[in-house]
Formats: C-alpha cells, structure tokens, sequence
C-alpha cells in the first residue's frame, strides 16, 4: 500500500540517512516529496527547497533534522495534516510531539529505515 511521505532534510549526498530513506521509501513502493536545504535530486526525484503548502493524500513526514531546526517548520508540518511524523535518531522533540498530538496526529519515534525492512511502515 502506498503510504506517500514527505522526507524533511532531503539532502543529494548518498551517505545521508535522508537520502536513503528517499531511495528505500521509493523501492517499497511510497511516493515521495523531498524537501531540504541542498539542492539536487535523489535518483532523478528532485529536492524541494520551498516548503509545500500541501501534498494530497499526505500519509508520513519523516523527519531528518535536529530540534532546532524543527522551529519554524513545525506548524507548516501541522498544516499539511498528515497522519503521522516520523522522527527518527536524533530528531526527538517532545514539545513538538506534544504539539503534534494535539493536533490529532500520530507520532513515532523510529527509523524510517528499519520500520521499512521490518514490513512496520
């Protein structure tokens, strides 16, 4: 079933976790968006660098970036009403998750890659 996901800190390099979660999510059959700061694509699929006002059928966000640089992207994430936020290693934020919540959506603290492999996604 194909769950589209937003993978936020999208980045071209092949060494980052956001990148091969981009890859892993698009073998698995989940369209993506990509958004981050480096511009470039991941195979062919091209980094945003505006953020989305809205993605139809917003299933995920899977987050790639610290807490701090969560801020100002946390009620634009909110906005986009998906059904939940992924924050994986390293991106953990209660407040955000509180806020989330409130919101009405799930929130995980996982690997999107590991949640892949598992058949969890």
């Amino acid at each position: 079933m194909n769950k589209k996901t937003l993978v936020i800190g999208a980045s071209p390099n092949p060494e980052r976790y956001a990148n091969k979660a981009a890859r892993l999510l698009a073998q698995y059959g989940h369209s993506t968006e990509l958004f981050g700061q480096k511009k470039g694509d991941i195979d062919g699929k091209v980094i945003q660098n505006r953020f989305p006002e809205q993605i139809e059928d917003l299933d995920s966000v899977t987050l790639y970036l610290n807490p701090d640089n969560q801020k100002t992207l946390e009620d634009k994430i909110i906005a986009l009403k998906p059904k939940r936020i992924i924050f994986n290693p390293g991106t953990e934020n209660p407040a955000f998750v509180e806020k989330a919540q409130k919101a009405g959506i799930h929130t995980e603290e996982a690997c999107t890659l590991v949640l892949l492999h598992t058949g969890q996604y």
